[in-house]
């Protein structure tokens, strides 16, 4: 068959863009805890990530203040009710402008910190942020006086502006930047979730990994009707009770047209494994997969989960030894939970069924793909590959180059290459299983954990690495040897988060950050 130069063209073109969007599913991104502390600012409604007022600091929260199911204030009792919205958030995270308050309810509302009321009246007021002496935003909301038979609720503290309809990805300060329909956030923030620069962002990740949104980590919750709630005054709050509503994570998935990667929690009873996926089925748009995780590393012993599998695998005799018991009872767990998805989806088309493994010890992978012979059931089998250095050998560098020369150090257990002949050998022992090689998390690990300060040695040096052009460099060594191994998807850890004593994990340091100063973020925009 003779092929003329425009056919010629048009197939090179279509094979070109094919090839762009294969590469673009290589990458996906892990979402954030909902909490004030969140620099990736997800939703509009920054009232949604505030701390509980039961849980806030006694110098805003005090005195014998009664609460009702959801968490707003029912009677003060002479007490007061606060919270922090915000907290130590990059100033450049936050758009400028007037924030509007909206409430229902009597009584007195005052603000502190970084808020400054600019306005008021019934039930609403006009706020402005303010950044401290170090650039950030810490504001919170506090509740003096309350009417017991009509009390303050219902809070939302909405950003600056709105949307053009049509176009959710940008804010816009007015209806004067719009040729159509204007949407103020005031107006609309029942229909407009998600703050535009958050899902700027996400929308270059075609598949989203839920589990730091969805709250699962030390979540003991069980029953279905334990689940986050639509209603709830916020969805932050301690680990083990925070959680975001599966109907807001299925909307961002839809509005990003992203697979959605979702974690059942450890005790959760086979109605909610059901009733969760018959929610799924029903709202995640038909062309996109639902990935299927069961808790979230069970074998690493600082989470409750780990030590609830152990538990139950030594209940059920699956073995004498309690590690083995408890990879036992992960993959037989797994296997029902997966075969409840396939059973509510009438098949496996939409579903991929995720199993889990240590990725610092790939002698437990083949233990965990055998048990109960889960492997017949699993589609991916995920890792978590991390470079970094030892403890003692973070504390005792002085300098950004003596931290890239230990990531690059053979003799370091984490070096680069260590960790991606860890990858290999994940990639061989998996063969026989056929199963694919996956990423639920991964990146750099630099982190020491009794540091207490960002301004604690090595804290600053660690900071500096994760800033430095070669951190860019070791990201796509990474990337690139977890594709050659045969990785399918590296889903990275994680959205825009400021820097913290407790880990420098985000991609960015805060939403909007430019790329010029990112250099994880560039690296995993080059795959």
């Amino acid at each position: 068959m003779l092929i003329t130069i425009t056919q010629r063209t048009f197939l090179l073109l279509a094979l070109f863009f094919s090839g762009f969007t294969q590469a673009s599913q290589f990458i996906g991104i892990n979402t954030n805890e909902a909490m004030h502390i969140d620099a990736s600012i997800p939703f509009v409604d920054l009232f949604r990530v505030s701390q509980p007022f039961n849980e806030s600091p006694k110098h805003l929260s005090k005195g014998s203040v009664q609460y009702d199911a959801n968490g707003w204030v029912k009677n003060l009792n002479g007490g007061q009710a606060g919270t922090y919205f915000l907290r130590w958030i990059p100033a450049a995270a936050l758009p400028k402008g007037n924030y509007t308050v909206l409430y229902d309810g009597k009584g007195v509302v005052t603000y502190a910190e970084s808020a400054k009321r600019e306005s008021h009246s019934e039930g609403k007021d006009i706020i402005t942020l303010q950044p401290n002496a170090k650039n950030e935003i810490s504001a919170s909301i506090i509740i003096r006086k309350s009417d017991p038979s009509d009390p303050i609720r219902n809070i939302r503290i909405l950003l600056p502006g709105g949307i053009c309809q049509g176009n959710p990805y940008k804010r816009v300060d007015s209806a004067s930047a719009c040729s159509g329909n204007y949407q103020a956030f005031a107006g609309h923030s029942k229909q407009i979730i998600f703050n535009p620069a958050y899902l700027n962002f996400m929308k270059d990740f075609k598949t989203i990994r839920f589990m730091n949104m969805s709250g699962i980590t030390r979540n003991p919750i069980s029953a279905w009707s334990q689940r986050p709630n639509m209603q709830e005054a916020t969805w932050a709050g301690q680990e083990g009770k925070r959680g975001v509503p599966l109907e807001v994570m299925v909307k961002l998935a839809n509005q990003l047209n992203a697979n959605a990667w979702f974690n059942l929690p450890h005790k959760a009873d086979d109605n909610f494994v059901k009733q969760h996926a018959i929610y799924v089925k029903s709202h995640l748009k038909p062309n996109l997969k639902a990935y299927i995780e069961y808790s979230n590393e069970v074998w690493n012993n600082v989470f409750a989960q780990a030590h609830y599998v152990k538990s139950k695998g030594l209940q059920l005799h699956l073995d004498k030894d309690k590690n083995l018991a408890g990879y036992k009872y992960y993959a037989q767990r797994s296997r029902e939970i997966f075969q409840i998805w396939e059973q509510v989806f009438g098949g496996t088309q939409r579903i991929v069924r995720v199993l889990s493994g240590w990725s610092g010890n790939p002698s437990s992978t083949p233990i965990l793909l055998k048990a109960a012979d889960v492997y017949k059931f699993t589609d991916v089998f995920a890792i978590a590959p991390y470079f970094y250095a030892s403890q003692k050998d973070f504390m005792n560098a002085q300098s950004t180059d003596e931290i890239f020369a230990l990531l690059n150090d053979p003799e370091q257990r984490y070096s680069i290459a260590k960790t991606l002949q860890q990858v290999k050998k994940h990639a061989e022992l998996i063969k026989p299983y056929g199963v694919k090689l996956v990423a639920y998390e991964g990146g750099q690990h630099l982190v020491h954990y009794k540091t207490r300060s960002v301004h604690q040695h090595p804290n600053p040096i660690l900071i500096a690495a994760n800033r430095d052009n070669r951190m860019q460099t070791a990201n796509e060594e990474l990337l690139r040897g977890f594709k050659q191994a045969g990785g399918q998807l590296f889903i990275a850890f994680s959205s825009p988060r400021a820097n913290a004593h407790w880990g420098f994990w985000g991609v960015k340091e805060y939403i909007g950050q430019p790329s010029s100063e990112t250099p994880k973020y560039r690296a995993l925009m080059k795959f």
